[in-house]
């Protein structure tokens, strides 16, 4: 849901061509797999249809790829850092932390109900709109 979110706030500010979202896993449970039914439904009733997205699980080159790695929790973080090679150059941190709200985690709603789902997308969701502040800001500031 957190993909979707973001995907959604940056392309409503027209940021789309200049920044790529991508979500993973530490394990490969679910590899190859779609997202949830509940969290399908959950974001489609904000209007984003994550349907189309596909599992995969954290490889090697996504710390190279990408200009941050942000994960939903800090037992994410702790996998994703210690599994961190070498020649990383992204950014590590929670996703909440990262779009500065400092609320901790984005908890997992998977053993949960509707209710559960929904508190997340909106938790994600607001994620998302300080994260496209925050880059909208780094973005003038590089114009400066």
């Amino acid at each position: 849901m957190a993909e979707g979110a973001l995907r959604a706030r940056i392309e409503a500010a027209g940021l789309q061509h200049r920044i790529v979202v991508d979500s993973c896993g530490t394990g490969d449970w679910h590899v190859g797999g779609p997202p949830d039914p509940r969290a399908v439904h959950t974001a489609a009733g904000h209007g984003v249809d994550i349907a189309g997205l596909c599992a995969r699980v954290l490889e090697d080159a996504d710390y190279t790829r990408f200009d941050a790695l942000l994960c939903a929790d800090d037992s994410t973080r702790r996998i994703v850092r210690a599994r961190r090679p070498a020649d990383a150059t992204a950014e590590i941190d929670r996703l909440m932390a990262w779009a500065g709200l400092g609320e901790g985690d984005v908890p997992d709603p998977y053993t949960g109900d509707a209710e559960d789902f929904e508190a997340v997308w909106h938790r994600v969701d607001r994620a998302a709109v300080a994260i496209v502040d925050r880059l909208r800001a780094s973005r003038a500031s590089d114009r400066a």
